[in-house]
C-alpha cells in the first residue's frame, strides 16, 4: 500500500502521564508571494487534508479560499486567467509530494521549468521552499509548516509566520520578565537588534533607557571608556567625567552588538561586572553599582574564539543566561513575500505611490512581476533581512512612476541564482517514471548523513559537490541541504570579501589552495572571486 505523506510528515510524543499526545505536525501549505492584488501576498492555504488523510487536494482559480495566519478564510485566488480545471496535490512515492498538472489547465512553472503531468518533490525540497508559478501571474511557495499553530497575539515588531520566528517570539516572551543576560546569535542582517528591542519592551524595564552599541564600530582604545565612563583627569583629554554607557542605561537595557569582537581587557571587564554588577571608569578606583540588563549579540561562532584563545569562556557562560537564535532569511522563506510586502509598503509610502498596493482589480497585469518573485525565492540572501530591504529600496526607487517593478541590469545579476551556493532551493522535481539512481536501492536517506561524515566526503572530494553526492549515495540537492543546515561549514556566499581577498593573494590565485584552505565549494568560490574583481585562477 502507499504510504501516506502524513506518516512521514507527523510525529507523536508522549505526555508525562504516559497517554498519547499529537505534536505538531508538518503539513504542506502554500504561500502566496505574487498577485495581481498585491495586498493578498503573505496568505496561505493548509493542505491539511493531504497531510491527515492522504487525500488529493485541489486548487483552482475558485477554490479554495486562502487566509492570513490565525484569520478565517478568505477568498479564492479569484484570477480570471487561471483555469477552473484545477492542480492538484497528492501524496508520492516513498514519502514525497506529488503535484499534477492537467494538459488542459493552468500552466504551471516549478521554479525556472515547465511542469507538465506528474512531479514529486522530496521532504528535504519541502523545506527549503518549491516556487510554483500559475500562468505567469500567481507566484506560490509550496513548504511545509507545524500544526497546531500557536495564536500570535504580538508581532514584537518582526513581519512573517514562518515556524523559526514563531519559536523566536515564543522565546522572547519566555525570557523577557526575567533578569538575566540574554546571548542573541544569528548571521549579520537577520535582525538581532529587533530580538533585543522586543525583549526589552516586553520586560519590567520598558520604561527605562534602551542604549544600543555595535562594539566593533568603536576604536579598541576607546571601548572601556565608551562603556564604562572616565573619571576627569585619567588621562590628557579627560576634563571632565563621562558616565559611559553602563550608567547611562541605569534602570533600563544595555545591548551590546558584536560582542565577539570586544577586545580582551573589556572582556575582563564585562565579566566583573556580570558578576558584581559594579563598573569602574576608566582612571578610576571606585567601583560604581549598576542596574543594568544586559542583551548581547554576536554572528561569530564564539566556541571557535575560544578555542583560538580570543574570547573567554566564563563570559560567554555569563552572557548566555538564556540564546536566542535569529534565523537567516534562507531558511524562513515563507517569511519573503510578507517582508518584500513590509518593505515596499515603507517605500511606496515615502515617495508617494501606496496605491501601488491598494489595486482590486484581478485582471491586472502583477505589479510584482513572477520571474522577479521566483529571483526573490531561490536567491540566497547572504545580507539576510537587511540586504532584503536595500534590494526592496532599490526596486521601489528604479521603477518610480511605472505600472510594475523593474529590475536593473545590476540587480539582475546580483540576483542571479548559483545552484552551487548551496543558498537556494534546488528543485530535483521528476515525471512519474523517476530518475532510476533518485529510486536506486542503494540511495540512502539523508538524515543518516552525519555532519562529520558529510565533512570528510567533502574534503575527500576536494569540495566538489556532484562528487561528494556520488561518495555519500545521496542526491545532490540533498548536499545543499545537508551543508546550509550544518553547524561545522559555511558557503562561499558566507564568506567576507575581506577574507576571500586576503586568501586570494595568500593563495597567489590559485583557487585549489584556496578551496582546501577556505573549504567551500570550488564554482561558488571561482563566482565569488570573479564578482570581487579579482581574476580567475
Amino acid at each position: 500500500m502507499q504510504q501516506k505523506i502524513s506518516d512521514q510528515l507527523s510525529t507523536t510524543a508522549e505526555r508525562p502521564s504516559g497517554r498519547q499526545a499529537s505534536s505538531p505536525r508538518a503539513v504542506p501549505v502554500l504561500t502566496l508571494v505574487s498577485h495581481p492584488q498585491p495586498q493578498r501576498i503573505g496568505e496561505r492555504l493548509l493542505l491539511e487534508t493531504l497531510a491527515n488523510t492522504g487525500r488529493t487536494a485541489s486548487l483552482s482559480r475558485s477554490a479554495p479560499e486562502f487566509s492570513r495566519p490565525g484569520l478565517p478564510p478568505g477568498q479564492p485566488l479569484a484570477d480570471p486567467f487561471l483555469s477552473r480545471t484545477p492542480v492538484q496535490f497528492a501524496p508520492g512515492t516513498r514519502g514525497r509530494l506529488r503535484l499534477l498538472v492537467p494538459k488542459d489547465g493552468t500552466p504551471v512553472r516549478v521554479a525556472e521549468e515547465p511542469a507538465r503531468g506528474a512531479r514529486e518533490f522530496l521532504p528535504e525540497e519541502l523545506i527549503a521552499g518549491v516556487p510554483l508559478v500559475l500562468a505567469e501571474r500567481v507566484v506560490l511557495l509550496l513548504h511545509l509548516t507545524r500544526v497546531p499553530e500557536a495564536p500570535v497575539t504580538q508581532e514584537l515588531g518582526m513581519v512573517g509566520q514562518s515556524e523559526s520566528l514563531r519559536r523566536v517570539r515564543e522565546d522572547i516572551s519566555r525570557v523577557a520578565d526575567l533578569d538575566v543576560p540574554v546571548l542573541i546569535r544569528g548571521e549579520t542582517g537577520t535582525g538581532k537588534e529587533l530580538v533585543a528591542r522586543a525583549i526589552h519592551q516586553q520586560s519590567p524595564r520598558r520604561e527605562g533607557p534602551f542604549i544600543s552599541i555595535n562594539l566593533s564600530a568603536i576604536p579598541r582604545e576607546l571601548a572601556a571608556s565608551e562603556l564604562f565612563g572616565v573619571q576627569r583627569g585619567a588621562y590628557t583629554n579627560a576634563i571632565q567625567d563621562r558616565l559611559g554607557l553602563f550608567r547611562a542605561a541605569q534602570g533600563g537595557t544595555l545591548f551590546l552588538d558584536e560582542v565577539g569582537e570586544a577586545p580582551p581587557e573589556v572582556q575582563v571587564a564585562l565579566l566583573r561586572v556580570l558578576e558584581t554588577r559594579e563598573v569602574y571608569p576608566v582612571g578610576g578606583n571606585t567601583p560604581v553599582p549598576v542596574d543594568v540588563r544586559l542583551l548581547t549579540a554576536t554572528d561569530a561562532n564564539l566556541e571557535e574564539r575560544i578555542q583560538r584563545e580570543l574570547f573567554r569562556a566564563p563570559l560567554l557562560h555569563r552572557l548566555a543566561g538564556f540564546e536566542i537564535r535569529m534565523p537567516p532569511l534562507r531558511e524562513r522563506r515563507e517569511d519573503i513575500g510578507p517582508l518584500f510586502l513590509h518593505f515596499a509598503r515603507q517605500e511606496l509610502e515615502a515617495i508617494g505611490e501606496a496605491h501601488r498596493l491598494t489595486v482590486t482589480d484581478p485582471r491586472a497585469e502583477p505589479w510584482l512581476p513572477a520571474a522577479l518573485a521566483v529571483r526573490l525565492l531561490r536567491y540566497a540572501w547572504p545580507g539576510n533581512v537587511r540586504q532584503l530591504r536595500n534590494i526592496t529600496r532599490q526596486l521601489i526607487i528604479g521603477s518610480r512612476g511605472l505600472p510594475h517593478l523593474r529590475i536593473g541590469d545590476r540587480l539582475e545579476q546580483e540576483l542571479t541564482v548559483d545552484p552551487q551556493s548551496a543558498g537556494s532551493p534546488h528543485i530535483s522535481g521528476f515525471e512519474d517514471t523517476a530518475d532510476p539512481d533518485e529510486l536506486s536501492p542503494s540511495r540512502r536517506r539523508p538524515a543518516d548523513v552525519g555532519e562529520q561524515e558529510l565533512l570528510q566526503a567533502l574534503r575527500a572530494s576536494a569540495w566538489d559537490l556532484k562528487a561528494t553526492s556520488e561518495r555519500l549515495s545521496i542526491s545532490r540537492a540533498s548536499v545543499y541541504l545537508l551543508i546550509d543546515k550544518s553547524s561545522l561549514l559555511r558557503t562561499a556566499g558566507n564568506l567576507s570579501p575581506e577574507e576571500i581577498t586576503r586568501c586570494f593573494h595568500e593563495c597567489q590565485g590559485n583557487l585549489d589552495k584556496m578551496v582546501q584552505r577556505l573549504e567551500v565549494s570550488r564554482r561558488a568560490l571561482q563566482r565569488r572571486v570573479r564578482e570581487l574583481g579579482l581574476g580567475g585562477p
